[in-house]
């Protein structure tokens, strides 16, 4: 019956797998078929002089020095035509890859993780010394398998003996054979981790019958091992001799021998104990022997006696196919940037090389294809099939002696059966895993086929850590809890067949309960692969426990996620019943407004944020009825970050339902101005600009009525003012909109008179408005104030031909031009450009409900890090529209927290020197490399604006983007470390607390002059009266105090006044410090002018006079100019000192 295999072999790739971030190509001239090594007598050495020979028909290199002289070619030569293989070549990368350019980037992929000609000599001068060390092992006197003291006391057994008592004896003998397999004999290895697996054959002489009974052969093999870690422990070839288990299954220890010196990272050999061949005798019944069957620990079994026909399998599939090692290599990046290649169930480098094997017999793909061909056919074959539903088999022909595809769909979740016929390569993998490599490769498909995506980038550059790709994310603490989860749902059967790890045999059953309670909600639900770390061989082996936290993950149907209602089957049926058992006390029923009677679960949420948690809700609620895990083991970590953009210590919400409001206020107030009678031009159309208008305001208006005795009045125009003796008043700020008149030729053509007809127009709308709809307003030259619904909205009136006009210059011939002027620029923004960013903003978060609260968490980091001056709202909204429009590889966020997060990646990880970011752009941007040193640092093209990227012309200068990438990847590493470690406390406001020390001056303010100082990261203890109540809908009022922010008037004269000298920062949500910098240039000695005078004194330098700062006047003018505002002005260095 073919040799039981060993466990090392089964996983050609358990060197690949472990392969890292990268992986490789097929590298020129790889290792001998190793078919031929594989079917050599029992020859104890290792056949790895045969590794120079080439497996592969290798591509001819140019020699070096040769490779850089340009070549003469005859006239002839020049223009002969193209041979078959070129015109093959320009056909294939026409209609594969899209262009060129994904042809010779996956190339250089290639060449970067293929392993070098020189390393691999080193390799195997390495794997010579361990065979010749592996020889000369002395032999054990037999004694029971119970008895263990012949093992020195500074070697554990790498092996979890529980119960300790079992029969059987032990013995050492020198291994009858040493082979190397796995993928580095089939040049499919790829760095940065270079694994090399090595079976070592125990001899058959060790081994007694009912060996695969109790435990008896894994502990043989453990105890193996030890006594081979023991010997080598001593010898100076190695850096670390080291335990760990294959893909963290703790039946397989596996032995890790690095190199001595500063070669100890080039290599991990990986020794695999396996058993001699023939010597477990498999019937159709060992799959499942026992009563209750044991799928999982026959398996394991099995598998390890398959190692060397896997081999002999896999190297007769890559003969001649130079594309299967480039197509695994790529599949092994791809797997890697998923983190889906390590752990217990991987989806393993070699398991991918068995599948491509299955494709190329299936006639899926054939010997002359490339290897992005072959990882693409690999894709839409994963995409399309669902193994845990039909699974696969690389049997050939038919034996009725074999277990059948349907025996092993019964034992396990997901079959892919070997060539053997005995052994399920995906027997540890659970269904939800499989389903998210599905997933993946469907997604990675329509990636490759979109022409507008950069599919290079997407599937093989970028990582995709599950804190981004997914919509929530939550741990189990406590993975001990799991026992009792085992007794509840009475798995002792799977815990028997698992060998004890209560880890892998509740998991599958745990995720398919929250699969079933999410269903309709979530598209994916997925956890982490258990991962087990390796350990020193003086040390005991890693419990169960030891996996550390488990993560799942959940992507969610953005329309269904936020649903209160779970609605079941009506009452008198038979699934009611069913229904009731699983959602417990939750489930009531309810009669519905067709009539019928349901069993129903209503979840309690009133605002925006509270619908994104019913998901929480449900899996703390599931699994503490079912699974019996406390809510204190399980850390939820779906909305840790938006307490940041919640004011008031009982808010419920994050503010949508403020924006609601103010939109609604805003519909009205439009339509009334639509309908007003007696003007003298109608008003043609009313666009909103502020932020709020497009639900991107970090702290929403709320509506607010002023407290009279709290102000200044001015009795005469009905107009309160702030009071010198009592707290700065709440801020109020204007809403703005632009109301655009109808074009009638009455509108005069010069641009002075147009003002003053916009001015009659403000005064008119504002007398129309009290008349006709009681609303109090407040005319002004360039803008009309409304109080309606306790908001203020500011109207400005516009006229389509005015940014026409303003760029009308007479040249000296008496000639009429059109230019670009500083004013045309600022009232075609304030026109034009501004209402169609915010109507384009609205719309994308009618289509995806989380964009607004991923912008406000966006600005609410950039503003507290003292940036916000530096970089316009407009541009952090486009950068967070940008992760909404365009987010492959991953999906569209479903919840502020990822959109973030990713934000945060954006910023630190995009190329702004070399690349424009173009949002919702159809259009290749040719021209930007060509014009790039005058265009912005920070590029964002939009469609009706392509060229001059107006929301980055001015700001940020290259030192603040330099600053914001800085603190980006910083914020995204600390968050991610906090969100992923759930045995700590999280305090994720800690990457909205700027660092100080890197400013010189530090200007302290005076809480009670902050009018919003309750939106600051952490809510100040002591709060003010700011003399307004909420919610009015008075309509007799006199008018509030609108724009009024002492801050923002001190920082407007500390610029006028200082710019030459220092740069200011400020958090405008209730920051109580402006932080200065001094500009270097402006500490250099000026030569004495009265033009240099200003904050300067004059001092002698080499007996001549210049004006150098007078630091400490400047910082005396700080504080007179900020009386009754500043607390105190705190110099922080010395810089000055000239």
């Amino acid at each position: 019956m073919g040799r039981l295999l060993a466990p090392s072999q089964l996983r050609e790739g358990a060197g690949a797998a472990r392969a890292g971030f990268w992986v490789p190509s097929a590298g020129r001239g790889g290792p001998e078929p190793c078919g031929r090594a594989a079917t050599t007598p029992s020859d104890t050495r290792l056949p790895i002089a045969v590794t120079n020979a080439p497996l592969l028909p290798s591509r001819k290199r140019a020699a070096p020095a040769e490779a850089l002289q340009p070549a003469k070619l005859s006239r002839a030569e020049l223009y002969k035509p193209p041979t078959n293989e070129e015109l093959n070549r320009l056909k294939e990368t026409e209609d594969l890859f899209h262009s060129s350019l994904l042809r010779l980037q996956i190339e250089e992929l290639l060449k970067e993780v293929t392993l070098k000609e020189t390393k691999k000599k080193k390799i195997d001068a390495f794997l010579h010394e361990i065979n010749s060390l592996l020889s000369a092992i002395p032999e054990t006197p037999e004694t029971e398998l119970t008895d263990q003291g012949w093992l020195p006391k500074d070697v554990k057994v790498p092996f979890l003996q529980v119960p300790f008592s079992v029969k059987g004896r032990f013995h050492f003998m020198p291994p009858t054979e040493l082979k190397v397999v796995g993928s580095y004999l089939l040049g499919t290895c790829i760095r940065p981790e270079i694994n090399v697996d090595m079976a070592v054959t125990m001899p058959r002489e060790i081994f007694q019958d009912k060996d695969n009974l109790n435990q008896r052969y894994h502990r043989k093999r453990a105890l193996y091992l030890a006594h081979i870690a023991q010997h080598l422990s001593k010898q100076q070839l190695f850096g670390s001799v080291k335990f760990a288990y294959m893909n963290s299954n703790h039946l397989k220890p596996i032995l890790l021998l690095r190199p001595q010196g500063k070669d100890e990272k080039m290599v991990t050999v990986r020794l695999h104990a396996c058993p001699a061949p023939g010597l477990f005798k498999p019937k159709v019944g060992l799959l499942l022997p026992f009563s209750p069957p044991t799928p999982h620990y026959n398996n394991s079994i099995l598998c390890d006696t398959m190692l060397l026909s896997h081999l002999q399998f896999l190297s007769s599939a890559a003969t001649d196919f130079p594309g299967m090692k480039d197509g695994v290599a790529l599949l092994k990046v791809w797997l890697n940037q998923r983190q889906l290649s390590k752990g217990l169930g991987c989806f393993s480098g070699f398991m991918v090389s068995m599948l491509v094997a299955y494709l190329l017999m299936k006639r899926k793909i054939v010997k002359m294809m490339s290897g992005y061909q072959v990882l693409r056919s690999t894709l839409q074959f994963l995409a399309t099939t669902d193994l845990s539903v039909t699974g696969i088999s690389l049997v050939k022909d038919v034996d009725p002696s074999l277990p059948v595809l349907d025996d092993f769909q019964q034992a396990f979740e997901v079959v892919f059966v070997d060539p053997s016929g005995l052994v399920n390569l995906c027997a540890d993998m659970t269904a939800s895993k499989y389903h998210q490599v599905q997933f993946e490769a469907r997604y990675s498909m329509e990636i490759l086929d979109d022409r507008m995506v950069d599919g290079f980038q997407a599937l093989l550059m970028t990582a995709k850590p599950m804190l981004r790709a997914f919509d929530h994310v939550f741990h189990l603490k406590h993975v001990s809890k799991l026992q009792g989860t085992c007794k509840k749902m009475q798995l002792l059967s799977e815990l028997m067949d698992r060998g004890g790890n209560y880890v892998a045999a509740a998991l599958p059953f745990i995720v398919s309960l929250l699969v079933r309670g999410l269903s309709g909600r979530a598209l994916l639900v997925v956890h982490s692969l258990p991962q087990t770390p390796e350990w020193p061989i003086d040390a005991e082996p890693p419990k169960h426990k030891d996996v550390g936290p488990l993560t799942f993950g959940l992507l969610f149907y953005p329309d269904f996620a936020a649903s209160m209602l779970e609605k079941g089957p009506q009452a008198d049926h038979p699934e009611a019943l069913d229904f009731r058992t699983f959602w417990g006390e939750k489930s009531e029923l309810r009669r519905f407004q067709d009539g019928s009677i349901r069993e129903a679960v209503v979840w309690e949420a009133n605002t925006a944020y509270q619908k994104r948690l019913i998901p929480e809700q449900i899996v703390r609620h599931l699994l503490k009825l079912h699974a019996d895990i406390p809510e204190s083991s399980i850390c939820y970590m779906g909305a840790l970050l938006e307490s940041v953009i919640r004011t008031g210590k009982e808010a419920s919400g994050t503010g949508e339902e403020a924006m609601v409001s103010v939109v609604r206020a805003y519909d009205d107030l439009s339509r009334k101005l639509w309908h007003l009678k007696e003007l003298p031009l109608m008003v043609s159309s009313v666009q909103g600009v502020h932020p709020a208008l497009r639900y991107t305001d970090v702290f929403p208006p709320i509506p607010m009525k002023p407290i009279y005795s709290f102000h200044a009045q001015i009795k005469t125009k009905h107009m309160l003012l702030p009071s010198e003796k009592k707290p700065c008043p709440a801020y109020i700020t204007p809403l703005k909109m632009i109301c655009h008149m109808e074009g009638s030729g009455q509108w005069p053509q010069g641009k002075d008179a147009i003002k003053r007809i916009k001015a009659a127009f403000h005064l008119q709308l504002a007398e129309l408005l009290q008349q006709q709809h009681q609303l109090v307003c407040r005319p002004a030259v360039t803008h009309t104030d409304v109080y309606k619904d306790g908001y203020v909205f500011r109207l400005q009136v516009a006229y389509h031909r005015e940014p026409l006009i303003l760029k009308e210059v007479v040249t000296p011939e008496g000639m009429l031009k059109y230019q670009d002027t500083e004013e045309s620029r600022q009232l075609e923004v304030e026109i034009q450009h501004m209402p169609y960013v915010t109507s384009s903003l609205h719309g994308l978060q009618q289509q995806h409900p989380v964009f607004g609260s991923a912008c406000r968490l966006a600005k609410r980091w950039v503003s507290a890090h003292l940036l916000g001056d530096n970089i316009s709202e407009e541009c952090v909204d486009l950068l967070v529209a940008f992760l909404f429009l365009h987010p492959a590889p991953f999906t569209p966020p479903s919840s502020p927290q990822v959109g973030f997060l990713r934000f945060l990646d954006l910023l630190a990880t995009f190329d702004w020197k070399n690349n424009p970011l173009i949002v919702n752009l159809n259009r290749a941007v040719a021209k930007f490399a060509a014009a790039r040193s005058c265009l912005p640092v920070m590029f964002i093209a939009t469609p009706k604006d392509r060229w001059s990227s107006m929301w980055t012309q001015e700001r940020p200068s290259a030192q603040i983007l330099q600053r914001l990438t800085v603190l980006a990847s910083e914020s995204l590493h600390a968050l991610e470390e906090q969100l992923m470690d759930p045995l700590k406390t999280q305090d994720v406001k800690m990457v909205f607390r700027p660092p100080l020390d890197f400013y010189d001056v530090l200007i302290h303010l005076n809480p009670n002059q902050i009018p919003r100082h309750l939106e600051s990261v952490d809510q100040p203890v002591k709060s003010f009266s700011r003399g307004v109540v909420k919610n009015s809908t008075a309509d007799k009022i006199l008018f509030p105090v609108v724009d009024y922010d002492p801050v923002q008037c001190y920082l407007r004269e500390l610029r006028d006044a200082f710019s030459d000298l220092a740069l200011f920062f400020y958090d405008k949500h209730g920051g109580e410090v402006i932080a200065v910098l001094w500009k270097p240039l402006s500490f250099q000695p000026q030569p004495f002018k009265v033009s240099n005078v200003k904050g300067r004194m004059v001092t002698t330098l080499n007996d001549k006079l210049v004006c150098v700062p007078n630091v400490e006047a400047i910082l005396e003018d700080f504080e007179v100019l900020g009386e009754g505002l500043v607390k105190s002005v705190e110099a922080r260095t010395e810089k000055w000192t000239i």
